[in-house]
């Protein structure tokens, strides 16, 4: 029975230290069957076939092996959206959100018609954007093509392709010109701290490892964006845990005028760095 096929499941994966095991377990089982939620509780008494019980214990051994149920599937939700995922990109994790929520609030305030997203993977950021900011032009860029398949394959699914333009390359390089706002989740993880890691082995090590301190990639981009900002414009930035001090401090010597925040993730980590260039009028008064 599907009751009892989710208990063993639920149990097995509880053994094996497997995080969220009732979550898991029903995912996987609704994948196997290739039905919704409300269906798998609607058919809680049936009994499953052997092909059946077949696939779905062939998902528990992928599993057990740590293999990421998003890839399993083939889908992660992000910021209220479904997305296609395979191991050519990073799985979009739940404190990214903060990313897009930042962006829409710099958005409401005004005077933001153009946003570029560094790394963008999948694309879950760019597309939470597009989705909401319907008047806006977004560029995403990523060094992989692979991933830019698979972002290719999101804009197409949430009938973006009209606002989001797709570049290959790295950091800001693919650009035409300056834009308004700069939001990027580049790896911070440290490269001691990556075999702790559970996906592992299964990620893209591109889109986790942050070097010997986890900064590599924002020491690289944030030089960059005094060039590739409009005057005024802001910037986003997704960091780990411990982090704040360096980047901020990094920041403030690249940009001494400028105005930075720090915002904390659900969990009360700091998450999200802003910071906002000195529109051109502000400098003019303070040359006169």
């Amino acid at each position: 029975m599907v009751r009892e096929a989710l208990s063993r499941a639920r149990e097995v994966l509880l053994t094996n230290s497997i995080e969220d095991a009732r979550v898991e377990s029903e995912l996987l089982l609704r994948h196997a069957l290739k039905i919704s939620r409300v269906q798998l509780y609607l058919d809680f008494e049936r009994k499953l076939s052997s092909e059946e019980d077949e696939d779905f214990w062939r998902l528990i051994q992928r599993r057990l092996k740590h293999e990421p149920s998003a890839y399993i599937t083939g889908h992660r939700e992000f910021y209220g959206l479904d997305f296609y995922v395979n191991h050519d990109v990073l799985i979009p994790r739940p404190e990214s959100e903060l990313l897009v929520e930042k962006a829409i609030e710099l958005v409401g305030r005004g005077g933001i018609s153009t946003i570029a997203e560094v790394g963008t993977g999948c694309g879950a950021i760019a597309i939470g954007l597009a989705v909401n900011l319907p008047r806006l032009e977004i560029y995403a860029t990523d060094i992989s093509e692979a991933a830019l398949e698979v972002a290719r394959f999101n804009c197409q699914k949430h009938a973006v392709t009209d606002r989001i333009h797709l570049l290959a390359g790295d950091m800001l390089e693919p650009l035409p010109g300056a834009v308004d706002l700069i939001v990027a989740n580049l790896p911070y993880v440290r490269e001691a701290d990556l075999p702790r890691i559970e996906t592992i082995g299964f990620e893209p090590p591109l889109a986790l490892n942050g070097g010997q301190d986890g900064l590599d990639g924002i020491r690289r981009l944030c030089p960059q964006i005094g060039d590739y900002l409009h005057p005024g414009g802001s910037l986003l930035l997704e960091i780990g845990q411990g982090q704040e001090e360096a980047v901020t401090t990094f920041l403030r010597r690249l940009f001494p005028p400028a105005e930075i925040e720090v915002a904390p993730d659900l969990s009360g980590i700091s998450r999200v760095v802003s910071l906002t260039l000195q529109a051109v009028n502000s400098v003019a008064s303070r040359l006169l």
